[in-house]
């Protein structure tokens, strides 16, 4: 799995953070999505495909490595 966000279209909404903690913080002056790892371990891969579903703002890709 490799993962992409697109920090233009974040919103801060925060809900990756609460789904994927491991995976996925919050910068402290706006709120934008930080990517913790691109590839996380197999046992998060559940988590952040769900932050990826229920992302508002549709800016985390979820891809799988070739």
């Amino acid at each position: 799995m490799k993962i992409t966000v697109d920090e233009d279209k974040c919103c801060g909404a925060g809900s990756c953070v609460l789904t994927a903690p491991d995976v996925f913080d919050q910068r402290d002056e706006d709120g934008i999505v930080v990517l913790l790892t691109a590839r996380p371990p197999r046992e998060q891969h559940d988590a952040v495909r769900e932050a990826a579903t229920v992302c508002p703002a549709a800016a985390i890709h979820v891809g799988e490595d070739a």
